[in-house]
């Protein structure tokens, strides 16, 4: 028997969540991340019962409504915009009849454009270049308890990290990697701490990334500077990798609360 979901679908709309949705602000609510890759996943699912293959997603962006026990949500796709080659989709997590997460992704039509890629955003230490980092001594939860963490450490708000988990995002069913990785970008915000968490509350309202190409299996990377203002607003930006290179970009807005 593997390592437990951190989902079960329990009908064609509805997911149960398990221990290792559980939060790190507070452990009575889910942490955010495994449904933004659960809404990423339910994103594709439709894609391919729709129109199959042919279609890419370029952008994936979060609005986090508000806090989520750790019960049952239920996910709804819409296709906004549909097109032949562009698509704008929205997925919607609810609970108890209220919207908590709404995810809209932009899927392109795929072309061969590897002859013109390239980028001046620089390299990162590869996984077994960096040393591990128990993220538990900082944060709490169960859904950090269920990610691996190789972490450089460059001060207060910066530093570069590589996470993976063994666990699975949606129990018994194909997830592709794209929504895996989903899953695990909402932790950015907790890996380049610039102040103590136990003195000031910084939580992100939303989460928005851009992606090159589809994501590598292996290691995800992620270069992150985490920047606070001086009116309670603060931004947690990081350059996304996988094992094969630069993957994208992604950012969050933060409510800093002393």
């Amino acid at each position: 028997m593997g390592p437990v979901a951190y989902w079960h679908r329990t009908s064609p709309h509805t997911f149960s969540p398990t221990e290792h949705v559980g939060g790190a602000w507070d452990r009575a609510t889910q942490h955010i991340a495994p449904a933004l890759g659960l809404l990423a996943h339910e994103v594709e699912r439709d894609l391919a019962a729709r129109r199959g293959a042919g279609l890419v997603v370029s952008r994936l962006s979060y609005d986090i409504l508000g806090t989520v026990p750790i019960e049952p949500v239920d996910v709804t796709v819409e296709v906004l915009r549909p097109g032949r080659t562009i698509e704008l989709v929205q997925a919607t997590a609810s609970y108890g009849g209220r919207a908590v997460v709404i995810l809209r992704a932009w899927l392109v039509e795929a072309y061969e454009t590897a002859a013109l890629a390239g980028s001046d955003l620089p390299p990162v230490p590869a996984p077994d270049e960096v040393q591990p980092w128990d993220m538990s001594e900082l944060w709490p939860g169960g859904f950090i308890a269920s990610v691996e963490v190789r972490r450089k450490d460059f001060g207060p708000g910066r530093s570069t990290c590589w996470v993976r988990t063994s666990h699975p995002l949606v129990a018994d069913e194909p997830v592709t990697r794209l929504a895996a990785v989903a899953g695990l970008l909402d932790i950015t915000n907790g890996i380049a701490v610039r102040v103590d968490p136990a003195r000031v509350s910084f939580p992100n309202l939303d989460l928005t990334a851009h992606l090159l190409r589809p994501p590598a299996a292996g290691w995800l990377g992620l270069d992150t500077t985490v920047s606070f203002g001086p009116g309670g607003v603060g931004v947690t930006s990081s350059v996304l990798h996988d094992e094969d290179g630069l993957l994208g970009t992604s950012a969050q807005t933060l409510t800093v609360r002393p």
